[in-house]
């Protein structure tokens, strides 16, 4: 061993690959561009190519760091203590450097700005605030109103009140709010995990530790974080019978993004064990009716949000069922055809009924399942089977999952799934080029050879243990 045996190699190895990737964000990541939209500084453009080879080297590193640190579930750095330093490694190289993966950081910017100048996010896009921030949001989302709860704008009014038009400011503090989501994380999803009969460090390694955690809930300061931090705090109270905070926690994790409000779903049938079915439903929702009406009113940006759901509609927006609309459209206009918007209406419809099937299998199978998993998967069908997918919204799905699902074979399919997920965008957040693709795939054959290498220098064989149940 070339590293004291009081430091994991995981931690270092993690570390070192995403200060590389942190390093190559500053020419190839989701840069802030000048009055006339070119990104800048425009000096490491010249080295655009050899970044994006090295950041790819640097993520696949990260990747494999997490993978190990799986075989070393036993040992004292599994414990939640040692969580929080290994994902301080592994995430303290990517607060300063551009945001990576998406360009939602600026957006989130934009509509705080939005609400402090008392413009409606809901019926605008960023387009209407104009300026330094709304120059930062990709032409195609410059109409598009606001997806987000009054939480979540509240917050980014709060973000942007303190930054103005500064940036780099206005992205650290975004991090920050990151922070205390993915803090929310580590305190409570063990704390789910043993309610619901799984190994607490199983649970970190898999729901917290993920490399999806630091690339996009960090480096790309997604309301994702507080959504799902509020959510399994709300989830692990509901456990511990504590149900009208529970429905309150779940309910703000709504009114970040509205996914989470299945959740209040699992808050009344915990509820309902020792409160009975109807009074159960009848608390939770009076509960999560009046958080909502206090916080909209609070936050000054009214109910829009509720028309403003669609927006993940907008054609823009890319997932499964609309990538087969699309290749269908192709293929029939390669045969001579005009569909229309036929077959993206299809398999759009498609996709959501497979969500909802999905729910209805979960809701019938909750009992074996247990609700935290039962949760997971109704999360992961609406993330991977919806209208709109990201890298990130796996982590809908993967956090309860990690916490709730008992099996082995689940829980490895959901790490590789996580594992996927890490590599399938630019830092940039747009598609790649042909010679961007080359390069990508080039940086992860030499991740994997130098992985190889560190893994046999490093680290013993051990056999993977991502459950000890």
């Amino acid at each position: 061993m070339l590293l004291p045996p009081t430091v994991p190699a995981y931690r270092i190895v993690g570390a070192c690959g995403a200060a590389l990737l942190a390093v190559a964000g500053t020419a190839v990541g989701a840069l802030p561009v000048d009055d006339t939209g070119t990104p800048w500084p425009a000096g490491p453009h010249r080295y655009a190519g050899p970044a994006l080879l090295a950041g790819f080297v640097g993520l696949t590193l990260l990747v494999a760091a997490w993978w190990w640190a799986g075989r070393d579930l036993s040992d004292p750095s599994a414990s939640r203590r040692g969580a929080v330093v290994t994902l301080t490694c592994w995430a303290a190289p990517l607060l300063l450097t551009p945001p990576l993966f998406s360009r939602d950081a600026y957006s989130y910017l934009a509509q705080g700005a939005m609400v402090l100048a008392d413009l409606d996010v809901y019926r605008f896009g960023v387009a209407r605030l104009g300026g330094r921030l709304a120059a930062e949001v990709p032409e195609m989302w410059q109409q598009t109103p606001a997806p987000y709860g009054p939480v979540f704008l509240g917050v980014s009014a709060a973000v942007s009140a303190v930054a103005g038009t500064g940036v780099g400011l206005g992205l650290l503090g975004l991090r920050l709010v990151a922070l205390l989501g993915v803090a929310l994380l580590v305190l409570f999803v063990p704390r789910l995990a043993r309610h619901c009969g799984v190994d607490p460090a199983a649970a970190l390694w898999l729901g917290v530790l993920n490399p999806l955690v630091p690339l996009h809930l960090i480096a790309g300061a997604h309301n994702e974080a507080l959504m799902l931090g509020l959510l399994v705090a709300g989830l692990c109270l509901a456990f511990e019978r504590s149900y009208l905070p529970a429905a309150v926690l779940v309910t703000l994790a709504a009114l970040v993004k509205a996914p989470a409000a299945v959740g209040l779903v699992v808050v009344a049938l915990l509820a309902a064990r020792h409160h009975g079915r109807w009074p159960a439903v009848w608390r939770t929702t009076a509960a999560a009716t009046a958080t909502t009406i206090v916080v909209t009113w609070a936050a000054g940006t009214g109910y829009g949000w509720l028309t403003a759901l669609g927006t993940p509609l907008y054609r823009h927006s890319w997932s499964i069922s609309s990538a087969l609309g699309r290749a269908t459209v192709h293929i029939m206009q390669t045969n001579g055809l005009d569909p229309g918007d036929g077959p993206m209406r299809f398999w759009l419809w498609a996709g959501l009924l497979g969500a909802v099937a999905t729910a209805a299998y979960a809701w019938w199978r909750r009992r074996a399942l247990g609700l935290a998993y039962a949760l997971g998967l109704v999360l992961a069908a609406a993330a991977l089977l919806g209208p709109a997918t990201r890298p990130w919204y796996g982590l809908w799905g993967l956090v309860p999952i990690a916490a709730g699902a008992p099996g082995r074979t689940v829980r490895l399919l959901a790490a590789i799934g996580a594992a996927v997920l890490a590599f399938v965008t630019l830092p940039s957040g747009f598609g790649p080029q042909p010679r961007q693709f080359a390069l990508a795939a080039l940086g992860v054959l030499f991740g994997l050879i130098t992985a190889g290498y560190l893994r046999l220098l490093l680290i013993p064989r051990r056999p993977l243990e991502v459950d000890r149940r």
